[in-house]
């Protein structure tokens, strides 16, 4: 929350957020477009790296923000009709009714494995839902995409884990 705490982990800041560890998000860019995606953008790293090598000057006040305040964490602002498929990792579940995806969530997966959820269409496409790579179970969360997928009747549902996982496919 200050300079004086951030200061000392300059460089440590740098290497994480080249490396895109942090902000911790866990879903492989570019492998669907989720809500509330706190990746960083290329300039707000660059922002950050030439802070670092910059010295790490402090700025000047004038222009601090407000202090945040942060709300309670709620899923209120998102409404789930009920409807949910759980795909575990060592079967593809085949679609008989045509289904809109509103969001995915990781279940039962260890830390530092990786899940890849993706969707085989019968005119024989192929829709990468999500990529999540060395997943941390701290960082659980539900990935709400951006736009719902509407996958047809006859469409599998093949959930790809580096361990035993499943995940919790939100329908509309």
């Amino acid at each position: 929350m200050t300079y004086e705490e951030a200061r000392p982990w300059a460089k440590a800041m740098r290497e994480e957020v080249l490396e895109r560890r942090m902000p911790p998000w866990g879903a492989v860019e570019g492998v669907g477009s989720f809500r509330e995606n706190p990746s960083l953008t290329a300039l707000e790293i660059e922002y950050i790296v030439g802070w670092v090598e910059g010295g790490a000057p402090e700025g000047d006040a004038a222009y601090l923000p407000a202090k945040p305040e942060f709300p309670p964490a709620t899923d209120a602002k998102v409404k789930l009709t009920g409807r949910h498929l759980a795909v575990e990792s060592t079967a593809p579940a085949t679609l008989h009714d045509p289904v809109t995806v509103v969001a995915i969530t990781p279940r039962h997966l260890a830390n530092g494995a990786s899940m890849e959820v993706t969707a085989y269409k019968p005119d024989g496409s192929v829709e990468h839902l999500i990529w999540l790579r060395n997943y941390r179970e701290e960082w659980t969360r539900t990935y709400w995409f951006h736009d719902p997928v509407h996958l047809p009747p006859g469409t599998s549902i093949v959930v790809d884990t580096t361990a035993p996982g499943a995940a919790l496919i939100s329908l509309q």
